[in-house]
């Protein structure tokens, strides 16, 4: 069982988001054990994948305790697919400024 504090770690928020820390340690440990290893493994994963993580810690949390995954496309195949890079079908464009690169996402 991971803990909350190997979970801060894996985010690794930066200093704007202290203030929600005691709000993410409250959600965290209002999940079972089995959940809390379900959303361990969803961010361990999808950020091995280098896949969008929410940078607000509450909002990663959230996301990924839901029943259902986000789905992330690159800004190549989301063109290949849509034939634009305007937002349809529930699709949000994100710019990931660290990575320099836009990638979309849908929930």
């Amino acid at each position: 069982m991971k803990t909350f504090e190997e979970l801060m770690q894996l985010l690794q928020p930066k200093s704007d988001y202290d203030q929600l820390r005691k709000r993410c340690r409250n959600l965290w440990n209002s999940y079972s054990p089995e959940k809390q290893d379900l959303v361990f493994r969803r961010i361990e994963e999808k950020k091995k994948r280098k896949e969008f993580v929410d940078f607000n810690p509450l909002f990663a949390i959230e996301k990924n305790s839901a029943p259902a995954c986000q789905q992330t496309l690159t800004y190549a195949d989301y063109y290949r697919q849509y034939g634009t890079t305007e937002e349809k079908d529930g699709w949000k464009r994100i710019y990931l400024k660290e990575q320099q690169k836009t990638i979309y996402v849908k929930d």
